[in-house]
């Protein structure tokens, strides 16, 4: 039951996601145009920096469920009843073995890989330790160190595209608005562990009116990557996203309970989800000539 109960902590079912995000990114949009894609697939550092990516992100679920404990009780009464099987200190006797193995195993790539999860880590125990508690600022840094593993293959590959910030941009706000989602969806646990949170400060509907602008300002990427920059058939995930994203927004001004909320912060996660597998779709070709065709 603990090794479930780690795996519960450490959010295991969240990280293939990620891990297919990079190399998808890698495949279709960063890596070289002339490289193929089982190059990119049997590439070691990558290989190495997707692991450390991952281990990463674990050790940083592991410290935020460390500091989250009481709040998990009163939000997530049954997950926080698992997570509990392992105790605190466990929690952080592997928090801190698994940053060792980032810092060993980024030491494979370069200098410059142990200096960029050196600062994930401290970035991630920050937000955890004191930035999360903070009104605004604690949303805006979740939703940067969720985006900031795909500047992790950027600086590998050191390609910069207009339309990659476009994408990051998109992934950014999506990730912003779930954020100020689950603060409604915690409000209860957020008011008793004293967490600054929009909810808490200034009432529900100020905040689905900052979630209502945020929604509408997601047109400003989606333009960009539709209408000015290449992104293949991937398009069609942009037009059903904004289609979804107004049935969200509906669906907002009527929600008032926690389960509402919940199912809200689905949809987005489920636009984040199939954004990675869309991937795909920005060319198709790659599957089967196995290199990028597209001039992006």
């Amino acid at each position: 039951m603990k090794i479930i109960s780690l795996f519960s902590v450490v959010r295991g079912y969240n990280i293939p996601v990620i891990v297919l995000a990079q190399y998808l990114s890698a495949i279709f949009i960063l890596a070289p145009e002339n490289k193929r894609a089982l190059s990119v697939l049997l590439d070691f550092n990558l290989f190495i920096i997707v692991l450390v990516t991952s281990f990463t992100i674990a050790s940083g679920y592991i410290i935020n469920s460390f500091y989250d404990s009481n709040k998990d009780l009163i939000n997530r009464p049954n997950k926080s009843q698992l997570d509990r099987l392992v105790s605190q200190k466990t929690k952080l006797n592997v928090y801190f073995t698994v940053n060792f193995i980032v810092a060993l195993l980024a030491c494979l790539v370069s200098f410059r890989a142990v200096l960029f999860f050196s600062t994930y880590i401290f970035l991630i125990w920050f937000y955890s330790h004191k930035l999360k508690k903070i009104v605004v600022i604690g949303n805006l840094t979740a939703s940067f160190l969720a985006v900031l593993p795909f500047f992790a293959i950027l600086l590998y590959y050191k390609s910069i595209y207009p339309q990659i910030f476009a994408h990051a941009t998109f992934l950014f706000l999506l990730i912003l608005i779930r954020e100020m989602i689950k603060d409604l969806e915690n409000i209860k646990g957020d008011i008793a562990n004293d967490y600054q949170t929009i909810p808490v400060l200034y009432g529900e509907s100020f905040s689905k009116k900052i979630i209502t602008l945020l929604t509408i300002s997601t047109i400003i990427p989606i333009y960009f990557l539709v209408d000015i920059f290449e992104v293949g058939y991937m398009d069609l995930y942009f037009y059903l996203s904004s289609i979804i994203l107004l049935f969200f927004l509906q669906k907002l001004w009527r929600s008032n309970s926690k389960p509402d909320y919940l199912k809200l912060h689905n949809i987005l996660k489920f636009l984040v989800v199939s954004g990675v597998f869309c991937i795909i779709l920005i060319n198709p070709d790659v599957l089967i000539h196995g290199k990028r065709l597209l001039n992006l």
